[in-house]
């Protein structure tokens, strides 16, 4: 079965899409999903769009009409974790969608997407990459480093970071340093962003594994804006550089 790739934005895109051999395009739900190879393997990428329900019509698309298995998303991110820096990277064992839930008293809690406490309540909080494909990438990743940031981008001659750990996803993006320290806090989430638990939950659905490859552009803070612009392009490579490392077990 050919492994989705599904990018939000044209940044990301472009680091895989320049890459890919024997391509041949389809436009569907407008989207263009290219068939193609890359490592060896046979993929289809495709650019989603920003946010959880496009990311969930593209995911719903390679699974049920391209037979995609996994699927993958890969990108950028927001920092959560105060231990991180821009340029590193996380990748999820865990997604969670911190935007669900039941609002009361003016304060959300946050709840399992698709449920809610007082209807069809559950234990759960998130979705949870199958444990065995996680144990197949940290095997492959070991010993793997990836190049310095520049110094433009505040590199400090060091390779960054990859961590596994969990994803937070919500339709804002996180330009508040209020914001950052409470999802980090009360979640435990080390990188935000707008897609990939919407791609957990299909994928799940569907009965598919998945995997969010984020590597961050930014640390959703009071710069965040100014940040993405200045680094997206060179931090979506790392991103992109773990994927073509993991394709040949994926």
């Amino acid at each position: 079965m050919p492994v989705g790739i599904l990018c939000a934005i044209p940044q990301e895109l472009q680091h895989l899409e320049r890459e890919l051999a024997d391509a041949a395009g389809e436009r569907r739900a407008g989207a263009t999903f290219l068939r193609g190879r890359l490592e060896g393997r046979e993929v289809v990428l495709v650019g989603s769009g920003i946010g959880k329900v496009n990311a969930a019509m593209i995911t719903t698309l390679l699974v049920d009409r391209y037979g995609c298995d996994p699927v993958v998303m890969s990108g950028v991110a927001g920092g959560l974790d105060p231990e991180l820096h821009i340029g590193d990277v996380v990748i999820a064992t865990r997604a969670v969608q911190h935007d669900a839930g039941v609002i009361e008293h003016g304060r959300l809690a946050v709840y399992q997407a698709g449920h809610v406490p007082f209807f069809n309540p559950t234990d759960r909080l998130g979705f949870h990459v199958p444990q065995e494909l996680v144990e197949r990438v940290k095997a492959r990743l070991e010993g793997f480093t990836l190049p310095p940031m520049s110094k433009r981008a505040g590199g400090e001659g060091r390779p960054p970071r990859i961590v596994f750990g969990t994803v937070l996803t919500g339709d804002q993006y996180i330009h508040c340093e209020e914001t950052r320290e409470r999802l980090f806090r009360e979640l435990g989430g080390q990188a935000v962003e707008m897609e990939g638990a919407a791609v957990a939950q299909v994928c799940e659905a569907f009965g598919v594994g998945w995997l969010l490859i984020r590597a961050l552009s930014d640390l959703a803070g009071r710069d965040s804006r100014f940040d993405f612009a200045a680094f997206v392009d060179e931090v979506a490579k790392s991103s992109a550089a773990i994927l073509h490392r993991l394709l040949p077990v994926l």
